[in-house]
């Protein structure tokens, strides 16, 4: 059922953009009003997260680590896996958003009658990098669009991207590798019995949604030809602020900016912004130096608690401790005596 769900939003939004270009000919409100409107609510939405995300207290230092705690000088400790200040803590956090480095270390657990085996798990590591980079370098590439003249490092990387001179418009190699990883990501929550079993329709929609924009893409470059000079004319307005919308671009295009900008409003409120949210998770954010510098508790700012000392904590529950055949401290009673 949750499968069915995030398939049948999917295949409804081609609906409506049918629907609305290809029958009411709203070309305005498809090319103009939902992009701004859509980029509107990702900017605003963001924001809101991680607003929310600043203002939040971090009562403990919970850092996440595998790795020796720095002690003693003349022991070695773990600058990536227990980092003891703010430098390391930027390496580790740059090897954790660029190569997925915890990921890389994730082991497989698997039950065999009584016994559990652990074992190393590479291919979501592997799927997870072909999707994220290959996304990112396709975003990069579409820069070419919204810009006039087109930046040289952009004129590179396309290069680069269609190396191999594959078909006439060239293959990009990033098209490829994208819908690898996607099609493997979606492949082992339909085919791995526990992870299908916690999958929601929140989990397939962004994968169904991405799937749509890649492969409407790819229809669009290598298929559903389009008139490139009227998508650059559209898209360099819209980043002018002088939209217009030319005639005959296409109704496959309005499928995939309808896609894109979906994506772009439903990507504050999802499980997506994790790419945004793991900058702010005191679990990685935090250097490892509980010993060495104590957390204060934000929670504790302005009003600070009263704690109990051992003798008033005694005192407090003194029945209670004598009922079940506690020891009694006697010099609690002789300090208050004197």
């Amino acid at each position: 059922m949750n499968v069915a769900a995030a398939l049948i939003a999917v295949i409804g939004m081609v609906l409506v953009v049918w629907l609305g270009v290809g029958v009411l000919k709203l070309y305005t409100l498809f090319g103009v009003v939902i992009p701004y409107a859509a980029f509107l609510i990702f900017v605003l939405g963001l924001i809101w997260r991680m607003v929310n995300w600043a203002k939040s207290p971090v009562p403990f230092k919970i850092t996440t680590t595998c790795g020796q705690q720095k002690s003693l000088s003349w022991i070695k400790h773990s600058r990536l896996e227990s980092p003891a200040n703010n430098f390391e803590v930027v390496l580790r956090m740059a090897l954790e958003v660029l190569a997925f480095r915890s990921l890389f270390r994730n082991l497989r657990a698997d039950l065999r009658g009584r016994r559990l085996y652990l074992g190393s798990s590479k291919w979501l590591w592997l799927g997870a990098i072909l999707f994220h980079w290959s996304f990112l370098i396709i975003l990069v590439r579409h820069m070419r669009l919204f810009s006039y003249p087109v930046p040289g490092f952009i004129q590179t990387l396309n290069a680069v991207d269609s190396f191999f001179h594959i078909g006439l418009p060239h293959l990009y190699l990033t098209d490829v590798t994208i819908l690898a990883g996607l099609t493997f990501l979606l492949l082992r929550r339909l085919v791995d019995a526990k992870v299908n079993y916690i999958s929601l329709a929140s989990d397939y929609f962004p994968l169904f949604l991405i799937l749509g924009l890649v492969i409407s893409g790819m229809l669009m470059r290598y298929f559903l030809r389009v008139d490139i000079a009227s998508v650059k004319e559209l898209t360099l307005g819209l980043a002018t602020l002088h939209p217009k919308v030319p005639k005959g671009i296409g109704l496959i295009f309005y499928v995939h900016i309808f896609f894109v900008s979906m994506l772009a409003a439903y990507f504050p409120f999802s499980k997506l912004v994790h790419m945004v949210g793991v900058f702010f998770s005191p679990t990685r954010n935090l250097p490892n130096d509980n010993r060495r510098v104590r957390h204060i508790n934000p929670w504790w700012e302005g009003v600070p608690p009263k704690f109990l000392t051992y003798c008033e904590w005694q005192e407090k529950f003194k029945d209670k401790l004598i009922d079940s055949g506690q020891p009694i401290d006697e010099d609690c009673y002789k300090e208050k005596k004197s």
